[in-house]
């Protein structure tokens, strides 16, 4: 059985086909506009972090658009995180119960006004944290839209501004300027 399945996979064959080559050399054509590229950039970035940025071909930057977002979950955990716990502790102060910091021999560790400041700060800081994560999800996006604009841009040899130096014949002083090149 398994010798007439391989015979059967042998049997078959193709023509090789040659199409004639263009008389252009693809080192001549130019860099093709696209102009869906940076909306499809800045799609591909809303739709997963990083995703634009691969698109375009810079990986190195997919690393840093993590690195920043998760910094901002974890800032935004921890201070929610604190925020209930001090929220907690003074619902229960309130209340004449028990708390995380009521210390020893019925000394607190905290006041109620310590534990109310404590709240306020750790709400503030995690209204930031989310307020920072939002905005770098957004810069990345625009990042990815921008650097695909950037990319269509053309930068070669035959185009170039520079400064020139010169002498001047008559006065034998440098003279600098500015010159565009354009070669065709």
């Amino acid at each position: 059985m398994l010798l007439i399945g391989l015979c059967s996979l042998t049997g078959v064959a193709q023509s090789k086909v040659t199409t004639p080559k263009d008389s252009i050399s693809p080192s001549i054509l130019p860099n093709p506009y696209k102009p869906l590229a940076p909306a499809r950039a800045a799609f591909y970035s809303a739709v997963l972090p990083g995703l634009g940025q691969a698109f375009n071909g810079k990986y190195w930057k997919v690393p840093i658009v993590y690195a920043a977002l998760g910094t901002s979950v974890y800032a935004y955990s921890f201070n929610n995180t604190n925020y209930k716990k001090y929220q907690k502790a003074f619902k229960l102060r309130e209340n004449g119960k028990v708390d995380d910091f009521d210390g020893l021999e019925g000394r607190p560790f905290l006041t109620v006004d310590a534990l109310e400041r404590a709240q306020k700060s750790y709400r503030k800081d995690r209204d930031l944290s989310l307020l920072a994560g939002v905005g770098i999800y957004v810069l990345q996006i625009v990042e990815a839209s921008v650097n695909a604009h950037l990319l269509q841009f053309n930068v070669n040899e035959n185009l170039s501004y520079g400064p020139q130096f010169t002498l001047d014949p008559v006065t034998r002083n440098a003279v600098v300027g500015a010159g565009l090149n354009i070669k065709f």
